[in-house]
């Protein structure tokens, strides 16, 4: 999917999937003027569709596979 960077605030757990409810990772930004939250599956789905509409794609799937710092450890 193309990414656009800008400057928008990024996706939290509170954000959700306007297909499904589950947490989005991907927000689009209409040419209209509207956006819309998608997860990682249903934004591939529909990934055809929101190129034609979208004015900007915040993609933030990649952190689906980053690997989180342990709890409490600590570099020696």
């Amino acid at each position: 999917m193309t990414t656009v960077l800008t400057p928008a605030s990024p996706l939290t757990a509170a954000d959700r999937c306007d297909r499904c409810g589950a947490q989005a990772y991907l927000r689009v930004v209409l040419t209209s003027g509207g956006e819309l939250l998608f997860c990682a599956h249903h934004g591939r789905k529909f990934e055809p569709e929101l190129k034609k509409i979208a004015a900007e794609i915040q993609d933030e799937t990649d952190r689906l596979t980053a690997v989180p710092a342990a709890a409490g450890e600590e570099e020696h």
